[in-house]
């Protein structure tokens, strides 16, 4: 142990004075010290050092992994988008033919003989006697045709202002993918992940493909999105220099005037499934549960996809671990 700056022959041979001034000095250090103590104890949880509440920094590796598993929330969401915007579509044209079929009861849906039966004017619907008579004399028939006729436009109106806010609850359900997606790309962005992001996107260099000589459907479109490699991913692109991985895939197909959905849970229904074993380049192969990726195959274990976002549209092995099938475009 170190020695006190006051040996005990200091203490015992000094007066009662110096003495005193001695154990004095020594009590108001242990109490100095006491007190360090009191407030680092009400300062830090029992048992942990200081040196304990510094939270380890993150290791490339597992921020690697955080960078993959963001890679795959951000397109899961982006393909999400991608089928609210074709739902949205779809419900944009039928709230155009609702408004359209409404308008249509407001301006034409009745017999002329049968419009003052809704005239808001009360003379002028009593001053049509000869009108009121003739609708007596047939019975009321078309008296039926009016109820009909009204019940009609109702229903039309109804449908017209359910297929509106249809709409509306489209748009706000895209605002919201939006913001998520942001939400994701930021942290991508963000310094701690740069480096990770770097490690992540190396995927190797692969040859130019040989591709069969035949020019089936799915060949032409395979040749056309190998073209875009080197082009980045952006959700919810098509082309014709940005993609996301179902916009490569419609863009590709739209080269030889094929039109497909622009979303992954679309595509999948949109040709003949093929087995694994069954596989032919161009065939579209699908990955993940909930089907959100989508890529082109190529042969010999490869593909061409826009994998997602900080990457760029390229050449790379199928991911058959969180392989679901495969669809053929005829």
């Amino acid at each position: 142990m170190p020695r006190s700056p006051l040996g005990a022959g200091d203490v015992a041979g000094s007066s009662p004075s110096r003495a005193g001034t001695a154990v004095s000095r020594s009590w108001r250090a242990a109490v100095a010290l006491t007190s360090v103590a009191a407030a680092c104890a009400l300062l830090l949880p029992g048992g942990i050092s200081s040196a304990q509440t510094l939270a380890p920094s993150p290791t490339l590796s597992s921020l690697v992994a955080q960078a993959r598993q963001l890679s795959y929330q951000i397109n899961a969401l982006s393909e999400q988008y991608d089928g609210l915007r074709v739902e949205l579509s779809s419900a944009r044209t039928e709230a155009t033919k609702a408004e359209q079929a409404a308008a249509s009861y407001e301006n034409a849906g009745y017999d002329p003989t049968l419009q003052i039966l809704t005239a808001s004017n009360a003379d002028q619907f009593l001053n049509q006697a000869s009108i009121m008579q003739q609708l007596d004399q047939e019975n009321g028939t078309r008296v039926s045709q009016l109820k009909a006729a009204q019940a009609a436009d109702r229903r039309a109106h109804e449908t017209a202002q359910q297929q509106v806010a249809k709409v509306t609850a489209l748009e706000s359900a895209m605002n919201t993918k939006t913001r998520a997606i942001q939400s994701e790309i930021d942290k991508v962005n963000s310094s701690a992940m740069t480096q990770a992001m770097a490690v992540f996107n190396q995927t190797g260099s692969y040859p130019n493909v040989v591709l069969p000589e035949a020019s089936t459907v799915g060949i032409v479109a395979l040749r056309a999105a190998l073209t875009r490699r080197g082009d980045p991913y952006v959700w919810g692109m098509a082309g014709p220099g940005e993609f996301d991985c179902s916009g490569l895939v419609v863009w590709a197909f739209a080269q030889e005037g094929i039109s497909l959905p622009h979303y992954t849970g679309s595509l999948w229904n949109s040709g003949m499934h093929v087995s694994r074993a069954d596989l032919e380049p161009g065939d579209l192969v699908f990955f993940f549960a909930d089907i959100s990726h989508v890529g082109m195959y190529i042969g010999n274990g490869l593909m061409v996809d826009a994998p997602s976002t900080g990457q760029v549209v390229q050449v790379q092995p199928v991911f058959w671990s969180d392989y679901v099938g495969a669809v053929r475009i005829a």
